[in-house]
């Protein structure tokens, strides 16, 4: 099963960082958010990856290119005229990685069609975008959408609220919570699972249509979208807030989305 990945935005939430690098590459305990999500998905066995790309690309594809170079250790020869690279113990990644340029300003809609050559006509995909990390158990997922049997399958999330509430009595605070519950409702959480025939939702010209518009309503309004319920650990990297919260998770090694270690 084959993993496709949007990783083509301009991220301008965070131009702190996106002004020099696509938010994908936005690195968390030295490795760009977009490894994290490769290696989630590798530790349930699907290591086959289709990379839409456009805001600064060659970025992406520079580090595929050169990621023996950037994760290993390295001999370089210049002996007697020659050159040569050895590589000291490779990582262990089982990948197949396939980067596809689908424009600077294509929407995600767009960017699947654009891929659609990639797919196998006869094999379900997974879908996710390039900066949302989460512990969600993606063997879980897969065999819940092949369960259902319909078209398409959206992990559902239920984010906390984002500021500390107040429990107030009169002028009496009577008790802080830092991060309560937010408004109950279920959220897009990314992490799809979809059927081949999804791509036929896909309106005629999808360059500038999203994903979550037309396509995802139209799937809806035909019963074919299912929703995953995920009750865990689900973290969009919208602000250099939560990249900071990430990199905190990170280093103090209780990151909950760290399960192939």
């Amino acid at each position: 099963m084959k993993v496709v990945i949007f990783a083509g935005g301009h991220g301008t939430r965070l131009s702190e960082e996106t002004e020099y690098r696509p938010k994908p590459m936005v690195e968390i305990g030295g490795q760009p958010i977009l490894w994290h999500i490769m290696k989630l998905y590798s530790a349930y066995g699907l290591n086959d990856f289709i990379i839409c790309t456009g805001y600064k690309s060659s970025q992406i594809n520079d580090y595929f290119a050169n990621f023996f170079l950037r994760t290993s250790d390295v001999t370089f020869h210049f002996k007697d005229g020659k050159s040569g690279i050895h590589v000291h113990k490779p990582p262990a990644e089982n990948w197949s990685v396939t980067i596809v340029n689908t424009g600077l300003n294509t929407m995600t809609a767009g960017r699947l069609a654009l891929v659609r050559d990639y797919l196998d006509k006869n094999e379900d995909f997974c879908l996710t975008y390039g900066d949302g990390l989460s512990d969600v158990n993606i063997r879980a997922l897969v065999e819940f959408h092949k369960a259902h049997g319909k078209t398409a399958t959206v992990t559902a999330i239920q984010p906390s609220g984002r500021f500390g509430a107040l429990e107030i009595d009169g002028s009496i605070v009577k008790d802080f919570v830092e991060k309560p519950a937010g408004d109950g409702n279920w959220i897009n959480g990314g992490f799809f699972v979809l059927k081949p025939d999804a791509l036929e939702f896909l309106p005629e010209d999808p360059g500038p249509e999203m994903w979550e518009g037309y396509p995802m309503k139209s799937l809806s309004q035909a019963g074919q979208l299912v929703a995953y319920k995920h009750t865990g650990f689900w973290q969009a990297m919208d602000t250099l807030r939560d990249k900071a919260h990430l990199e905190t998770l990170y280093q103090s090694g209780t990151a909950p989305w760290t399960v192939w270690e």
